[in-house]
């Protein structure tokens, strides 16, 4: 297959359902996939039945998790526009607001058409240091304070919504919940659900399943309410790979390896986090007798996807194969330079390859 491709494995994708099947089946929970992270919609017949649903954070997502995904359709945004509530109305069972003020200009709507209402909160509670993911950081606009919450808002709401965490154990939700019955827990027996959103790494090897499971039976069990976790990473981690193709090396102080595929049109979290991903067969540089820094095939000089060391040169032509590359991938490539977009196949379990999508020039012309 021409490279760049993605790669999604089709074994591990089970795996982390079933993990995710256990924790729903012993804790009460309803899980959602949350599309933001990962919306290869080939895949989700896998997942009906294990998960509930789908959440979504905008019109797009909503469509594409009612008509493909089915079951119970989530949308938080931190805004909604008037002209795409219609058809939000019409993909969406639960509906969940930023702020005080969109809630009150858009509640008679979503009542009317029998919606499950919701409210963002932000219980103040950083657990990941802070950074552009901390939705708790100073100053953030995502969620209500307890300051800024609205008590006769109340009659309004069906239930509440957190999102704080990022690529964390259930300790820091652990710690998140105390801050939530502090500024929030008065209020809590009054609404049918709360929705302890993502960032939850339950398919993770050293998470602690058992302590999560005992925070959603202790909060369903004493505020009465359905709880719902949206996890996108923890479906498909460890799930998918990036095969990509090194086509030129040049020398600059060091070796520099130039492939096929991008951190900035098919990785951008690399460069957004920043981080660097792990590479199979690979190590850290100088770790192995062969360092090289890898980089993409664009303009940008800080397209940049990391140093690694290997056992042999690499060799114009060699296949790399990068990990863990189903989530925050697909749904954020671009085509910036003209690039084209990595296709995307299926790692059966049977070891064949499935194509499940390619793209061509009219995906490149019909975005500009």
């Amino acid at each position: 297959m021409r490279t760049p491709y993605f790669l999604i494995d089709e074994k591990k994708l089970k795996e982390n359902l079933q993990i995710l099947k256990n924790v729903a089946d012993k804790s009460g929970a309803k899980i959602l996939l949350a599309q933001k992270a990962y919306s290869c919609y080939k895949t989700y017949p896998y997942m009906q039945g294990i998960l509930c649903g789908s959440t979504a954070s905008g019109l797009y997502e909503a469509r594409l998790g009612h008509e493909e995904m089915g079951g119970e359709t989530h949308i938080f945004s931190p805004c909604y526009r008037e002209d795409e509530m219609p058809q939000i109305l019409k993909y969406a069972d639960h509906i969940v607001f930023n702020s005080i003020g969109q809630l009150h200009k858009f509640a008679k709507l979503c009542k009317t058409a029998r919606k499950s209402i919701g409210l963002r909160i932000n219980p103040e509670c950083s657990t990941q240091g802070g950074g552009i993911y901390d939705p708790c950081a100073k100053y953030s606009r995502l969620g209500v304070t307890h300051k800024n919450f609205d008590v006769n808002s109340l009659s309004l709401l069906d239930g509440l919504h957190m999102h704080t965490l990022c690529e964390q154990n259930s300790d820091a939700l652990q710690q998140t919940v105390i801050a939530l019955e502090e500024k929030f827990g008065k209020y809590l027996k009054r609404f049918q659900w709360l929705n302890l959103g993502g960032g939850h790494h339950i398919t993770r090897a050293d998470y602690d399943r058992e302590k999560l499971i005992q925070i959603v039976q202790y909060l369903q069990q004493k505020y009465q309410v359905q709880v719902y976790l949206e996890p996108g990473e923890a479906v498909v981690l460890d799930a998918g790979y990036l095969v990509t193709t090194v086509h030129d090396i040049v020398e600059n102080d060091m070796q520099i390896a130039i492939l096929d595929t991008s951190a900035t049109c098919h990785m951008p979290d690399i460069i957004e986090m920043p981080y660097t991903p792990r590479l199979e067969n690979a190590d850290k540089p100088n770790r192995k007798a062969y360092t090289y820094r890898l980089a993409g095939g664009t303009c940008l000089a800080g397209d940049v996807i990391g140093d690694y060391s290997f056992d042999s040169p690499l060799k114009i032509g060699q296949q790399l194969k990068f990990l863990d590359m189903a989530l925050y991938t697909m749904v954020k490539t671009n085509t910036f330079n003209g690039i084209p977009l990595p296709s995307i196949a299926l790692l059966q379990e049977n070891g064949k390859i499935e194509l499940l999508k390619s793209f061509s020039y009219a995906d490149f012309k019909s975005r500009v």
